[in-house]
Parts: C-alpha cells; sequence; structure tokens
C-alpha cells in the first residue's frame, strides 16, 4: 500500500545556472563585493517541497591595510525548498546547511572553512516550456576565523525544468 502511494507523487525538479552576486564579510568588519556563479539541483518528493544542493563561487579583492588581497569564497549548501506553481510563476523559500570556504592572497595566503546556512527565497518565471529565468535573495552566515559573518547573496540566470 505504502508503495503505491508514493508511485502517485509526481517527482519533478529542477537545474539552474546562473551569475551570483555576494556582499560577503570576509572577517567581522570589513566586507567584500565578490562575484561569480551559482549552480542548483532540486528534486522534489511532494508537488510543493523539494531538497536542493546549491553550489557557488564567488572571486574578488579587499584592501586590508593598505595591502589589496584576492579573495575566494565558495558554499556547497544543501536543504529543504518550499514551493508553489502560479501559472508561469513559482515563488519559492528555502533553508540550507553545509560549508563555506574563503580563501585570501595578499603575499602569504591563509584559508579558512566553516559551517555554513543561508535562509532566504526567489521566484522562478517560466519562459517557455521547461525554460525559466530566475531571480534569488539570500542571507548566508559563515564562521570565518573563529567570528560570524552575514553575506547577502543575490543570483540570478537560467534554469529547465525536469
Amino acid at each position: 500500500m505504502v508503495g503505491i502511494a508514493s508511485a502517485q507523487i509526481p517527482t519533478k525538479g529542477n537545474v539552474f545556472f546562473g551569475y551570483a552576486y555576494d556582499r560577503a564579510a570576509t572577517v567581522t568588519s570589513d566586507a567584500s563585493n565578490l562575484n561569480g556563479w551559482d549552480a542548483s539541483l532540486e528534486g522534489k518528493f511532494l508537488p510543493w517541497i523539494g531538497m536542493v544542493a546549491d553550489l557557488n563561487g564567488n572571486r574578488g579583492s579587499q584592501t586590508f591595510g593598505g595591502v589589496s588581497a584576492d579573495i575566494s569564497e565558495h558554499n556547497f549548501l544543501f536543504g529543504p525548498r518550499a514551493s508553489v506553481e502560479l501559472g508561469r510563476v513559482r515563488p519559492f523559500a528555502e533553508f540550507l546547511v553545509g560549508y563555506s570556504h574563503i580563501s585570501r592572497s595578499h603575499g602569504i595566503s591563509d584559508s579558512n572553512t566553516s559551517f555554513g546556512n543561508a535562509v532566504g527565497g526567489g521566484l522562478d518565471y517560466r519562459i517557455k516550456g521547461p525554460v525559466f529565468l530566475r531571480g534569488q535573495l539570500d542571507w548566508i552566515n559563515t564562521r570565518f576565523y573563529g567570528h560570524g559573518q552575514n553575506d547577502v547573496r543575490f543570483v540570478t540566470g537560467v534554469g529547465f525544468s525536469f
């Protein structure tokens, strides 16, 4: 009976790739404008709930005490996404957890990996068939170098539903 009930739940999902802007707090009192990419894969296990794997990488530079440093930040986040389809639009909200990694190079390089989590949401707009455009805004919390950081990430790009 359970097998029959679970077989009736439609299995849908989507894949997305696009541009990401991250206003990243690299330590406690400074922030950098980082640009890069974001990719996600969502598999739905209920019509309005899915599990998401979200990966992104951003690069930029920051001046620390008169010395310029190249900065690279990557986030590897996973978690649930709630969404509802309303014609051509699909608003969604998500809570993701995982880990984040930052590296800085300014003569002497250093890096740090920490727990990361994100809360946010967005809107998918179906263009035609399975193709959609996405706008997404997330608050990302990291704990690099033993301090907490709060980042804001904006994502936009193209995705495909399946």
